[in-house]
């Protein structure tokens, strides 16, 4: 029997060791708006995105990466993308704002995407990529 009782990714939750630090940098960074904040955890916001799941931030000791090692071949896979049409724009922007990136992967039909450090040390990354539903 397939179910179809859930619909959507609702929330992202991604643990950091200092809650104030990250709502600036996730905003500074990535646009997020914070729409509601705890005394140890927020929930974040693409302002004006319909059916994009939001980003819960909580502040914890336990702050093990969100990321994974591929042992196929030793990439490093992030558990979330996140979205831009311009993603070597993206890309420059996060380097002159000081943060460590991946390498540019881009094919020759120009979809791709990049991986890049949080505050935190975990590993998320950005494609142009859309797919079906999405927008």
């Amino acid at each position: 029997m397939k179910n179809d009782l859930v619909k959507r990714i609702a929330t992202v939750e991604i643990p950091v060791s200092n809650l104030k630090s990250s709502i600036e940098w996730y905003g500074n960074m990535l646009g997020m708006k914070c729409l509601v904040e705890l005394e140890k955890a927020a929930m974040l916001s693409f302002n004006e995105s319909k059916g994009v799941p939001t980003v819960y931030l909580v502040e914890t000791a336990d702050t093990n990466s969100v990321s994974f090692t591929n042992t196929n071949n030793g990439v490093v896979h992030s558990i979330i993308d996140f979205f831009t049409p311009n993603l070597e724009g993206f890309y420059n922007f996060l380097i002159d704002n000081g943060v460590e990136v991946g390498p540019l992967n881009v094919g020759p039909e120009g979809l791709g995407g990049f991986g890049f450090q949080d505050r935190d040390g975990n590993w998320i990354s950005a494609c142009n990529v859309v797919h079906s539903g999405q927008e």
